[in-house]
C-alpha cells in the first residue's frame, strides 16, 4: 500500500470539518486561546460550548496539545 493515509487524531479532521462547518485551524485556535490547559477539560468544554462530539473534542485538543508541545 502506498497511499500515504492520514493516522491518529488528523484522521477525524475531514468529517469534524464537515459536520460542525468550521475548519480545523478555527477549532485549534479556539483550543490555543483558552484559558484551560488541560486535555479533559478542554474535551469537556468544547463539547459542551461548542457541541462537539467526544471523539471529535478529543482529536482536535489530542493534536492541538501535541503540536504545541513539539514547539
Amino acid at each position: 500500500m502506498s497511499d500515504a493515509a492520514v493516522k491518529g487524531p488528523a484522521s477525524y479532521f475531514p468529517s469534524i470539518e464537515k459536520k460542525y462547518g468550521r475548519p480545523v485551524e478555527e477549532w485549534k485556535q479556539l483550543v490555543r486561546e483558552s484559558p484551560l490547559s488541560r486535555h479533559m477539560e478542554l474535551v469537556a468544554w468544547l463539547k459542551a460550548e461548542h457541541g462537539l462530539g467526544h471523539g471529535h473534542a478529543n482529536a482536535i485538543v489530542a493534536h492541538t496539545l501535541a503540536e504545541s508541545r513539539s514547539r
